[in-house]
């Protein structure tokens, strides 16, 4: 069992409108948090509390000290971040190492054929360095990886939700790119979406993948990956990385910049 510790306003709010120890990472809303959550999930204690965003207003220093208090007091066992970048992951593992304190365990992270800079490029100095583990999201790239959508929208789908819609402008175009997977999916007798998961779970640096479903049927389906992830060869591989090359990019920003831009 996982739960978070938010940076940012609650839905619909702005930073203004809500209070401010209701958001960010410091030591009063990490420890209250704690405790709403627990009460929420009706737990005495979760087995990892994620830090979902970095907070630019908070030390990271003051955030090591309250996951560990966190820790010490039985309601979490390990902590892990959520959307931070390398340098401020390694921040905190030497800030932790300094203080002889927990480091974080684990990072959450946006990962899949058409998501792969985070994991496959900036975080991979730290796999083994500071034995990090990766629980990865949005495995079918919102939809785009799943072959659904190549004859349009389907009705029903998040893609007629006009907020996603407008959060994912260049969806078509992902789209094109995910179907040149199509012939690869078919020489393995698998669908689209068991080739994008078992891609995702056959990297040794993925720890977890997370999945969503709507419907038993869809869970049963997303399930049918792990039957698959031996069929992901280091050919298969290449052939994926032809279709669609990985070209790394260096990290724009540590995420600060945006995230004042967005809240202020």
């Amino acid at each position: 069992i996982t739960t978070k510790i938010f940076f940012g306003p609650k839905p619909y709010e702005t930073v203004h409108e809500s209070g401010p120890n209701e958001q960010g990472l410091s030591r009063k809303h990490i420890v209250e948090g704690t405790k709403a959550s627990l009460k929420l999930l009706d737990q005495e204690y979760v087995d990892v509390i994620f830090c979902h965003r970095p907070d630019p207003y908070t030390p990271i220093e003051e955030t090591v000290r309250a996951m560990n208090f966190v820790i010490d007091q039985g309601w979490a066992f390990y902590w892990g971040t959520s959307q931070w970048s390398a340098a401020q992951i390694i921040e905190a593992c030497e800030t932790a190492d300094r203080l002889g304190l927990i480091r974080p365990i684990v990072e959450q992270s946006i990962y899949s054929i058409l998501d792969r800079n985070k994991v496959d490029f900036e975080y991979v100095d730290l796999y083994k360095k500071y034995k990090l583990g990766l629980t990865t999201w949005s495995p079918l790239a919102y939809g785009a990886l799943t072959g659904k959508y190549s004859s349009g929208t389907p009705a029903g789908s998040r893609m007629e939700d006009p907020l996603f819609k407008a959060s994912t402008p260049d969806f078509a175009e992902r789209v094109a790119k995910a179907d040149k997977l199509k012939p690869v999916a078919e020489k393995l007798g698998i669908s689209m979406a068991e080739l994008a998961l078992a891609w995702c779970v056959s990297n040794e640096n993925v720890s977890t993948v997370m999945i969503g479903a709507k419907t038993p049927t869809q869970l049963e389906q997303n399930l049918k990956a792990i039957e698959a992830v031996s069929k992901i060869t280091p050919d298969v591989k290449a052939e994926i990385d032809a279709l669609i090359p990985f070209v790394p990019e260096l990290p724009k920003t540590d995420g600060s910049e945006a995230l004042r831009a967005q809240h202020l």
